[in-house]
């Protein structure tokens, strides 16, 4: 009896202890903010800043900061949500630089950032997509020619299949010269042949399958051809550079589903709305439809799709047509002619 009292006057004198203790407030660690600053984008704004945006207000140190190939000496600012880089000198224009950083939030939370940004580059040619096929075969490969307007530099442009905030491959330019009248035409499946390079100093220097004599070619590394019904390309200055030009193409309707207004999936609804954020492409409704987009039903590897010979651009898929079979026009200026089924 004796022992069983005692056995309860310690269980009792421990409840007491622990029911005398604090309680941790769990709250405060909810309302915490847990997570890091979310990387936003890059802005190349000029040959000597370069500003790096998040999603919440940031501090960084300058020891924190490392970029290859090495750049004229500078320094970082952050200010709100923005990391400004100002640097000395010139970057390279169109030079890709790798960055690692680290930020910190006001809460203390880190994130570390690497990323690839390219120099600035302020002699960009006036350009269109011109011409392009999605409906590629082994002899034909899907290809994107770009007219060029005016003279510039390529460097550091890039062309999406999809767009900036969405893309499935892409082809960031080299530097190159060009002059109005220019074609480059960009490769969109790839073969492995060793021919298969980006030219700078001769129009004949790639013998890839279909590079042209009379056009500057490049090649999109490990290329798999366009979706062949339902997509979008867009051209851009440099990532997360500003718009140039962009194309629809679609052989849905808002009828094909009751999901994604017609588009089929998410991704392609989204880009689409994207393009038309950039007043890249034109909508006959209040929101972009598959049916505003260029149908590509009868194209084939040879029957491409275009623009007039003038390369007109109004942002609709009234400046289009597909020509007839073999009058693909690829670094040639483009066929009026049209196919008939």
């Amino acid at each position: 009896m004796l022992k069983i009292n005692c056995l309860t006057l310690i269980a009792g004198i421990l409840l007491l202890s622990v029911s005398c203790s604090p309680l941790i407030d769990y709250r405060q660690l909810l309302e915490r903010d847990m997570q890091p600053p979310a990387f936003l984008g890059i802005d190349v704004e000029s040959p000597e800043t370069v500003h790096i945006l998040f999603s919440e207000k940031i501090s960084a140190d300058d020891e924190d900061t490392f970029i290859v190939p090495k750049p004229p000496s500078y320094s970082s600012t952050a200010e709100g949500s923005q990391l400004t880089l100002t640097f000395a000198g010139n970057l390279v224009s169109g030079e890709a630089y790798k960055i690692k950083t680290t930020v910190k939030d006001s809460s203390g939370n880190t994130m570390t950032l690497i990323q690839t940004f390219y120099g600035y580059n302020p002699d960009i040619p006036q350009v269109v997509i011109n011409e392009f096929t999605t409906q590629g075969s082994s002899s034909n490969p899907d290809r994107v020619e770009i007219a060029v307007l005016s003279e510039g530099n390529t460097a550091g442009m890039v062309l999406y299949e999809g767009v900036d905030t969405d893309w499935s491959q892409r082809k960031v330019f080299p530097p190159l010269s060009v002059v109005s009248g220019d074609f480059i035409i960009v490769h969109f499946k790839s073969t492995g042949d060793p021919g298969e390079i980006d030219e700078h100093t001769s129009k004949t220097e790639s013998r890839g399958i279909r590079a042209a004599d009379d056009a500057w070619d490049f090649w999109v590394e490990g290329g798999t051809g366009l979706s062949g019904n339902n997509g979008t390309i867009s051209l851009f200055t440099a990532p997360y550079g500003p718009f140039i030009d962009g194309v629809l193409y679609s052989n849905r309707t808002s009828e094909s589903d009751e999901k994604y207004r017609g588009f089929g999936s998410t991704r392609v609804m989204d880009e689409a709305d994207r393009l038309y954020e950039l007043s890249g492409w034109e909508s006959a409704g209040s929101l972009i439809a598959p049916e505003d987009g260029i149908n590509p039903d009868d194209s084939t590897a040879t029957r491409s799709m275009c623009r007039n010979s003038a390369s007109m651009d109004t942002d609709k898929k009234s400046d289009w047509h597909i020509v007839p079979t073999s009058t693909s026009s690829f670094g040639r200026i483009n066929s009026d002619e049209v196919y008939t089924p």
